[in-house]
């Protein structure tokens, strides 16, 4: 850090209202920086808690920081303000669902497509003869049917 470089104080406001993190910051600081040290201090006793940077989004006058921007380049307002403290509300992103491999689509169109076969071999065959209207809607019955 250069001598002389200008500093900004922050804090940074969670989902239940707590301030962390609360210090002088300079504008070179890199976003991903700042989320660093939030991940570093989040306090532990909390519901929700970011296990790495990404989980985090840093909001400032309703815009989301990002990572790869400095706190200059973010343009931060921090005009005449009480106290000049700049408070910035920290989102906790939820964990993302895993995704479906190719092979479980692939899997599943298979499935539909079978589905689809078979109804419409059920609903457009014509019943053999020798069997009992009980037995029309039964799986055995139309078992043969999908052979064809």
């Amino acid at each position: 850090m250069a001598e002389g470089e200008e500093r900004i104080e922050l804090k940074f406001r969670i989902f239940d209202g707590t301030d962390i993190a609360h210090s002088t910051y300079a504008l070179s600081t890199a976003v991903a920086t700042l989320k660093q040290r939030l991940v570093a201090e989040w306090p532990q006793d909390k519901s929700v808690v970011p296990k790495s940077v990404s989980d985090i989004k840093l909001i400032h006058a309703g815009k989301v920081l990002e990572n790869s921007k400095t706190l200059a380049e973010s343009r931060l307002y921090f005009g005449d303000l009480p106290g000049g403290v700049i408070t910035m509300h920290v989102v906790v992103q939820p964990p993302v669902a895993k995704k479906k491999t190719a092979a479980t689509v692939a899997m599943v169109i298979m499935k539909a497509e079978k589905l689809l076969v078979s109804v419409e071999v059920f609903h457009l065959s014509p019943i053999p003869d020798g069997i009992k209207r009980s037995q029309r809607g039964q799986t055995p019955t139309v078992a043969p049917l999908l052979q064809l």
